[in-house]
């Protein structure tokens, strides 16, 4: 289930739709009723890297589960602009681009998957972000066909990770050790395949956020 919005809609919308997506995600309201996990994460700021074609889902449930604990999250890409989902008419604002940003902003890196991925490794200056992100150590966190950027960057060789199935032979081929699991740590590298994982997904990163 995934809820769809006809036209572009703001940031706020885009946070509230995410938090109605993890509801149906999670199912469970037991640590909100605590209200501890909504500190947790309090001064992390974390990068979404969303192009044209996103998975909505990928996106915008780490995404709630992020805000929800606390984290800050920006939504970067290759320039300012509206871009839509390929599974939905959902849409996202990314408000800045990887230009306009430095890997210092942030704690941590995320990269849905969907047709955003492929598109997204097709510029230089975005390429050249996730690298200088890889090689700072700092979390980088990919679900799906997102590995697609790192491969392009560069930087999964001799990394055990996963993926969406027919991304597999490039991972190979890219020098990383393929794995058929719901999720992945190497290191500061955390990998998923597909939207079932989003539970494990979401909370490896907040797991690595806190270390």
């Amino acid at each position: 289930m995934f809820l769809k919005h006809q036209p572009p809609i703001p940031a706020i919308s885009m946070v509230i739709a995410a938090g109605v997506l993890l509801a149906v995600a999670t199912g469970s309201h037991a640590d909100e009723a605590e209200g501890r996990q909504h500190t947790v994460l309090s001064g992390k700021h974390v990068a979404f890297l969303v192009g044209e074609g996103f998975h909505d889902g990928e996106t915008f449930m780490p995404m709630a589960y992020l805000v929800n604990r606390g984290a800050t999250v920006s939504v970067i890409g290759v320039e300012p602009a509206v871009v839509t989902a390929y599974n939905s008419e959902m849409t996202a604002v990314v408000d800045k681009s990887v230009g306009d940003v430095d890997v210092a902003d942030f704690d941590a890196l995320v990269i849905p998957g969907g047709q955003s991925p492929d598109w997204l490794r097709q510029h230089d200056e975005v390429i050249t972000f996730a690298r200088a992100f890889f090689e700072a150590d700092k979390p980088i966190a990919s679900i799906c066909h997102g590995p697609q950027v790192l491969i392009t960057a560069g930087v999964l060789e001799g990394r055990t990770v996963t993926c969406f199935a027919d991304v597999a032979d490039e991972v190979t081929e890219a020098g990383a050790h393929y794995v058929d699991e719901p999720m992945v740590r190497d290191g500061n590298l955390i990998t998923s395949r597909i939207p079932d994982d989003i539970p494990q997904f979401s909370a490896a990163i907040a797991a690595a956020l806190t270390e």
